[in-house]
């Protein structure tokens, strides 16, 4: 039956099929990628999960299981609400069995065995954890060297090494596997990367929504509802409708499951013409992008002086330094010295080294004095340096609190890993941040530290610490901890500080942040309130890398995703041999721009594009004419809903297999 959930077996077996996917994670993200992969691109999926009760604690619930069931039944419903409306989701394989629960403690040999990776085409490891994530795909490859394997690490560097290691691992396994399999093999992601710049982005209104892959740029705007008389700038063309209106500017903030009341992505021009008044986001800018720089380097470790010694001893070692140089030339001009013998007596008398001037000339017996006042200065500037390098190597190694006329700034609660990806990416736009973390030994705890950033240690849900934070002279608050009720309960607390503060909150379940926006909207109509999804906005990467692609990024709109990737337009029957206009499909998918480089010095994805030279005979068309008509060896980026991509890799890989 649809949206049934299989028994755990009593026994260990075997899959019931093969070339299925498995989903093996202990969090949110784990349980809508396998809905992703279920409902969306209509895949037949494994999830393992971790036992939901504690043997030590029996009296607890089983929350895992018993929340991923849940979610799979609303999923369920809205797919038959989908057919029963006459949708365009009949071959997503909705009809099929549900997705096949099955639990283990640890990614084992056993585990791995009763879930079928040994004739699985692909394997998510999800779990929060790097090290555990890192042991399962080594023993997955090992059990099934021509398995997919997508895998979250955080550690950037480290996830590369993996990479290589595990396709080597495969080539190795498998002579003469073929080149393509072989680069989409082992796919290294984190979800903290896919939604940091979404959820930084929520913290600046009306800001710029920036995919960024090597070689190129998309920077979509977020355009508000147009007064009475106005008409909105429609950029290079309009990605989505947005729910807010001129009448209604704080909109529904809707979701997947909102119907007519949430956005609209990919409208068509009548839509976009009918819908007057209304919000929007359009493509402003697409282009080939310089490649990456360095990262930007972080103060902390290479400190300038200016940032050991304060002004004024700067200003009073300088002084004394031009007394010493004024007396060396006084001493020149009047004893005959040459000018290094006479630097060397002005520095004998500034450290009372050098003999009384007993029998010497007056002027000598004057400078001699003035040199002794001078070394007497010395003496405390050399003290008050030392004071204050050990002053500023302490501030330097404990965190900085918020200043006394701070204002305007970002407050910022949690910092874990989602957190501290948020944290970085603020400050590489140069937004001030003040952060709020109740564990002295967080992930973002030294981060903080070296980018300087105001930290606050303590319980956010106590009174006192958001007022530390300086809340009521802030101008947004992004409540990013892993805990929903958290999160809600820092935000009503902000909001009974300051009414009329911009909120942006992390919730995982969409009906609970409908429910929640409606309230707040109710409460404080006029104040501004975001609600994101880390889990939902991942969820699409790591679905796309399972079907052997990566996308160039993801935008949030409210509480949908749009999608953006490069693809070959061979085999696309939706694309091949029709015009751009054409080809077009409202709310499933549209070409944005031709890549026109040449098919032997193309590289294989947009994502890998090496750098952009000046001397390159083509490059990236995005002013593509309508009746432009789409050849089979032209490679597009397309902007795309989940439903649509999902459709253009679904038909792709069964064109492939026949």
């Amino acid at each position: 039956m649809l949206g049934s959930v299989s028994t755990l077996p009593q026994q260990p077996q075997r899959s019931p099929f093969s070339g299925h996917m498995v989903v093996c994670g202990d969090d949110a993200l784990a349980q809508r990628l396998a809905v992703e992969l279920r409902y969306v691109y209509g895949e037949r999926v494994t999830l393992l999960l971790p036992p939901g009760r504690d043997p030590r604690r029996p009296e607890l619930p089983l929350t895992q299981r018993g929340r991923a069931a849940t979610l799979f039944g609303r999923m369920s419903a809205a797919m038959n609400r989908n057919l029963g409306n006459g949708g365009a989701d009949h071959d997503t394989g909705a009809g099929v069995e549900a997705v096949r629960i099955l639990e283990a403690a640890e990614p084992s040999d056993e585990a791995f065995e009763e879930a079928g990776v040994d004739t699985a085409a692909a394997l998510a490891l999800v779990y929060d954890d790097d090290e555990r994530n890192i042991r399962a795909a080594l023993t997955a490859r090992r059990l099934n060297p021509r398995v997919r394997l997508v895998i979250r690490l955080y550690n950037r560097k480290l996830g590369q090494y993996l990479e290589t290691l595990l396709d080597q691992a495969a080539a190795v396994a498998v002579p003469g596997l073929d080149p393509t399999a072989l680069d989409t093999s082992t796919t290294v992601l984190s979800d903290a990367d896919t939604a940091a710049p979404a959820l930084a982005a929520t913290a600046l209104t009306g800001s710029s929504k920036v995919v960024q892959a090597e070689g190129l740029l998309l920077r979509a705007v977020e355009r508000t509802p147009p007064r009475q008389g106005e008409v909105a700038d429609p950029g290079l063309c309009t990605l989505a409708l947005l729910s807010s209106t001129t009448h209604d500017p704080a909109g529904a903030e809707g979701s997947d499951s909102s119907g007519a009341e949430g956005p609209q992505l990919l409208p068509d021009q009548q839509s976009v013409a009918a819908a007057t008044g209304r919000g929007t986001v359009v493509l402003e800018a697409i282009r080939e992008a310089a490649p990456d720089g360095p990262p930007p380097r972080m103060g902390g470790r290479s400190a300038s002086l200016s940032q050991i010694f304060s002004r004024r001893l700067r200003r009073s070692v300088l002084g004394v330094a031009s007394a010493v140089l004024g007396l060396t030339v006084a001493s020149t001009l009047t004893t005959g010295e040459h000018p290094l013998h006479a630097v060397y007596l002005t520095l004998l008398d500034l450290f009372a080294m050098g003999d009384p001037a007993v029998d010497d000339s007056t002027a000598r017996q004057v400078i001699q004095l003035l040199s002794g006042i001078a070394g007497l200065m010395l003496l405390p500037l050399l003290v008050a340096g030392v004071l204050e390098a050990f002053g500023s190597l302490r501030t330097a190694s404990s965190l900085r609190r918020p200043p006394r006329g701070l204002s305007g700034h970002v407050v910022l609660l949690g910092l874990g890993k989602i957190g501290t990806r948020v944290l970085v990416r603020l400050r590489e736009l140069n937004i001030p941040v003040v952060c709020v973390e109740d564990d002295p030994a967080a992930r973002g705890i030294p981060v903080a530290r070296r980018l300087q950033v105001p930290v606050v240690l303590g319980d956010v849900t106590q009174e006192g610490v958001l007022e530390a934070a300086k809340i009521q002279r802030s101008r947004a608050l992004l409540a990013l901890t892993s805990s929903d009720t958290t999160n809600l309960e820092a935000t009503l607390y902000a909001r009974s500080v300051k009414p009329d503060l911009q909120v942006a909150l992390r919730l995982f379940d969409d009906e609970f942040a409908t429910a929640v926006y409606r309230t707040l909207r109710t409460a404080h109509p006029q104040a501004l309130t975001r609600s994101r999804s880390v889990s939902h906005l991942a969820a699409p990467s790591f679905a796309v890398a399972m079907m052997g692609r990566q996308i160039l990024g993801a935008i949030p709109v409210e509480r949908k995703v749009m999608l953006f990737a490069a693809i070959k337009v061979a085999g696309h029957r939706q694309l091949e041999g029709r015009t751009v206009e054409q080809a077009f499909r409202a709310g499933a998918w549209r070409v944005l721009a031709l890549d026109a480089t040449p098919p032997e010095d193309r590289h294989p994805d947009l994502t890998t594009a090496g750098p952009v030279s000046s001397d390159r005979p083509s490059g990236l068309i995005w002013d593509l004419h309508p009746g432009y008509v789409l050849r089979a060896e032209d490679r597009v980026v397309i902007a795309a809903t989940r439903r649509g991509l999902a459709e253009l890799l679904r038909r792709r890989s069964s064109l492939t297999n026949r």
